[in-house]
């Protein structure tokens, strides 16, 4: 019997015909989206009590790439311009971030973190981080590499 027909092996199909590794997958990174929306849910509290959890991925971004406008933070992220400036503009209320002036452009803006923006996310970022080395304490580093490889993999595929 080969491994299609018997359920295992690379492309087995069950009796339904669906193919099992991608019907892991995607009961794997339903468990994996439904904690991470909680987690960031939590980490955005604890930058800011009434920080919203949509936020707290402008904040990272905002922290890897520096200034953007905000017309580019809504097409990395897939969302309207009034959503991102609704977005932007609590985040602005809360003292969060910023905006200057594009020198390239004067009509519009560069959305960046204030200092006080950037301590309360470093602060949450670098305990989040330590969780993280603590739950995965008994993996061997190359495997957290590999981990990090395919999501990045991954999240490169989406944007496509």
């Amino acid at each position: 019997m080969h491994g299609s027909e018997s359920g295992s092996g690379p492309g087995a199909t069950g009796a339904s015909g669906v193919d099992q590794e991608f019907l892991a997958l995607e009961r794997e990174l339903a468990v994996f989206l439904r904690r991470a929306r909680s987690s960031s849910g939590e980490m955005a509290r604890e930058v800011h009590p009434e920080l919203e959890a949509a936020a707290y991925g402008l904040l990272v971004q905002l922290e890897s790439a520096g200034r953007q406008r905000a017309t580019d933070l809504a097409a990395y992220f897939g969302v309207g311009k009034a959503t991102m400036s609704r977005q932007l503009r609590a985040l602005e209320d809360l003292g969060l971030v910023a905006r200057e002036p594009d020198p390239a452009d004067g009509r519009a803006s560069l959305v960046h973190l204030t200092d006080e923006g950037l301590a309360r996310y470093r602060s949450v970022r670098d305990a989040r981080r330590e969780r993280y080395v603590r739950k995965l304490a008994d993996w061997d580093r190359a495997e957290v590499a590999e981990l990090a490889r395919l999501l990045h993999h991954l999240n490169a595929r989406a944007e496509e």
